[in-house]
């Protein structure tokens, strides 16, 4: 086999939001820089992603210098936000566990419930060093992350999607594809493993930055979101279900914690290390 390689970085500076593709990126001990530092959140002040809001796909964050973002979308004006105040906090719900954040200005809040036809709101997280916990069951004392579904980074293989699209093309919906990786929505693409190696990696090195496997990635309804349409079909969940499950979850990638900071680029070494 060659060298495996990264192939793309990515980033989604507001969760749910159209994925950016960056030939190298900071990596921080949250997460890439500008990688879900900003999330959506309902009346209840609960996140809303592409589960709930499909079209989410089809708005984009750009970054802005100091962390701010410039929102724009299919119809609607691009709208500018900065970085609000640290303080007051409210108290946002993220899959059943609860993290202080900070509202943006209120005219993100006109835009996206425009946007969305739904009573949203924008807020940030303004210290990640200690807002978020990893679940401890995965982490390092003191290890946290941003709006991520879960973890800092998620990684994905170019082989294992061939694989995948090689079982869907089998499968009972075979029109569906085959699939671009954006259906997953990683931060880091590998080019130049085997199918599925990733399920036996437990620790790698890709340039100078070192990661630690925390466990696989299960995956949801957002996979079957054609991330340029927004609308749903039935793959990659029904292939992964037949294949891909364990612990009752289907998997597709492995969530990634850095073991310390740097900068990934494009094109970097990829090294198993365990």
């Amino acid at each position: 086999m060659p060298t495996p390689l990264l192939r793309s970085v990515h980033i989604h500076p507001v969760k749910a939001m159209r994925a950016l593709a960056r030939t190298e990126a900071e990596v921080q001990p949250w997460g890439l820089a500008a990688d879900r530092r900003w999330t959506v959140v309902d009346a209840a002040n609960k996140v809303v992603t592409q589960r709930r809001h499909p079209r989410m796909a089809l708005a984009t964050a750009e970054p802005l210098p100091g962390g701010g973002v410039s929102l724009s979308a299919p119809g609607h004006g691009r709208l500018e936000v900065e970085v609000p105040h640290p303080s007051p906090t409210v108290t946002v719900e993220i899959f059943d566990k609860f993290v202080e954040a900070v509202p943006a200005d209120p005219a993100a809040a006109a835009w996206l419930s425009a946007y969305l036809e739904s009573d949203v709101r924008l807020v940030h997280m303004d210290a990640p060093e200690h807002r978020r916990p990893v679940d401890p069951d995965y982490a390092l004392p003191g290890e946290t992350v941003s709006f991520a579904d879960g973890y800092p980074l998620l990684v994905t293989t170019t082989a294992s999607l061939d694989a995948l699209n090689s079982l869907i093309a089998q499968g009972d919906h075979a029109d569906e594809g085959p699939l671009p990786m954006n259906r997953f929505r990683p931060n880091l693409v590998v080019e130049g493993t085997s199918p599925w190696a990733e399920d036996g990696w437990k620790r790698l090195a890709v340039g100078e930055v070192t990661f630690r496997v925390a466990r696989p990635c299960g995956r949801c309804v957002v996979t079957t979101t054609n991330q340029l349409t927004a609308e749903r079909g039935k793959e990659p969940l029904r292939t992964l279900a037949k294949h891909r499950t364990s612990d009752g979850r289907v998997n597709f990638g492995q969530n990634l914690v850095p073991e310390h900071t740097g900068t990934v680029r494009v094109g970097d070494a990829v090294k198993i290390l365990d």
